[in-house]
């Protein structure tokens, strides 16, 4: 005959083995949203770009400048799960890069990936580093240097040589747009990214700076009509922000139309340094961008969101509402 306490340890061996079966047998839930950030981590400065039915996006990993000597990317099928691809880039590689590696943009042409990046943080023309190439066989690296030296190396224009960005225009030319320092430059590429192409008034770098441009400049195209895009403020603070203009051409002129990203002091503050991504063959369009957390203060505490953005009837750009649950999923067709 069993006790009374043989009879209670059996009885509690029984409810632990059913509460381990049903918590094993519960259904995880599906996660239908991306949340923001949308992968964890402190990174900033987005490049959202799509190869190969993939949406990418690649940042600056965000940290005290002699620690940014390197380079993650991150792919999804569907804006919801995302596969990071760790040190697509490194200092090991580009040679003369020492510190500050940021703002990465990324363009595919014969095959091969190129990625421009800043990296040193160079505050005069005496200093080395600025505007780097590296080149890949794949879109997750790894990535070697492409010139053995920067592509720029010196300040033109007023414009320090960070926050690149590569533009191609609808008549194949590739654009370099680019500077921090409260000025934006545009250039020609050579066809084989190796240098520039003076244009017809004999000048390599043009300024196209708008009014209350600081940095992080942005360009594409949407029904004919060149959107520029670029950030406002101080990356640290809180009322870092994204503003844009419109123009018949890559050149302008661009008349500030107004603000399109800001911070929610409800959700997050300091959003900006954004991309855009359109869903190939759509009017879809995403705004991917950093933001830093109510809870921080460090300036490099920034994460990587992406919300949703809509254009009004005459093609100006709706403000941007920054949330936590970030978008749904949208596979690309």
């Amino acid at each position: 005959m069993q006790s009374l306490a043989q009879r209670t340890l059996i009885a509690l061996l029984g409810l632990t083995t059913l509460t381990a079966t049903a918590q094993t047998n519960t259904p995880v839930a599906t996660k239908t949203t991306s949340g923001n950030p949308v992968f964890p981590g402190w990174y900033a400065d987005p490049e959202g770009i799509v190869f190969n039915k993939q949406y990418w996006i690649y940042p600056t990993y965000s940290a005290p400048y002699n620690q940014q000597v390197f380079m993650d990317a991150f792919s999804s099928p569907d804006l919801v799960t995302w596969t990071k691809h760790p040190r697509i880039v490194d200092t090991t590689s580009i040679k003369w890069a020492k510190r500050a590696m940021w703002a990465p943009s990324i363009t595919e042409k014969g095959g091969k990936y190129y990625l421009f990046f800043g990296a040193n943080d160079i505050q005069n023309d005496q200093e080395k580093g600025g505007i780097g190439v590296a080149v890949a066989d794949k879109p997750e690296g790894p990535f070697r240097d492409y010139l053995g030296k920067p592509l720029i190396d010196k300040f033109h224009n007023g414009a320090q040589p960070i926050d690149q960005f590569v533009f191609h225009d609808k008549d194949g030319q590739y654009y370099l747009i680019y500077g921090g320092w409260r000025h934006c430059n545009i250039a020609r590429l050579k066809p084989d990214f190796t240098g520039f192409m003076p244009f017809p008034d004999g000048k390599t770098f043009h300024e196209i700076t708008p009014e209350g441009y600081v940095e992080g400049p942005f360009m594409f195209i949407r029904n004919g009509k060149y959107y520029f895009m670029w950030s406002e403020g101080g990356w640290t603070g809180p009322n870092y922000s994204v503003a844009y203009a419109v123009a018949d051409s890559p050149f302008g002129p661009f008349k500030r139309a107004g603000k399109i990203l800001q911070q929610d002091p409800t959700v997050a503050t300091g959003a900006g340094h954004h991309s855009v991504i359109q869903v190939p063959r759509t009017n879809d369009w995403y705004i991917v961008y950093h933001r830093r957390p109510l809870t921080e203060t460090d300036g490099n505490h920034r994460e990587t969101c992406i919300d949703r953005m809509e254009f009004a009837a005459d093609g100006s750009i709706k403000p941007v509402k920054i949330t936590k649950e970030g978008v749904s999923r949208r596979p690309i067709k």
